[in-house]
């Protein structure tokens, strides 16, 4: 039997908590003050600031830029194993980077 309502794959990125946390099946009013929620809440701190440095570098908007490579992991809840690890990540540098001017 054919699928007709296939689950969409995952696309752009999100300023919005509750969409974030629903890629994982969660809601807001789900996280306490243990520590999975503490660690999730951190990931979102990280996640947002990895998409604000991804759009600010494409000049675009979160709905239109996708994270890969190991910030692909902060797309999801939970995914993410250390800040550390997604930290040395490097972004395509543009010419106006230099500092040679």
């Amino acid at each position: 039997m054919e699928n007709i309502n296939p689950i969409p794959e995952i696309v752009g990125e999100t300023t919005d908590v509750e969409s974030w946390l629903i890629r994982a099946g969660l809601r807001f009013s789900d996280l306490g003050k243990d520590a999975a929620s503490i660690a999730i809440r951190k990931q979102w701190r990280e996640y947002q600031a990895a998409v604000q440095r991804c759009c600010a570098t494409l000049h675009q908007p979160p709905s239109s830029v996708q994270l890969s490579g190991d910030y692909a992991k902060l797309r999801i809840p939970g995914a993410a194993s250390t800040y550390s690890e997604a930290r040395t990540v490097k972004f395509p540098r543009r010419e106006s980077d230099s500092f040679d001017h």
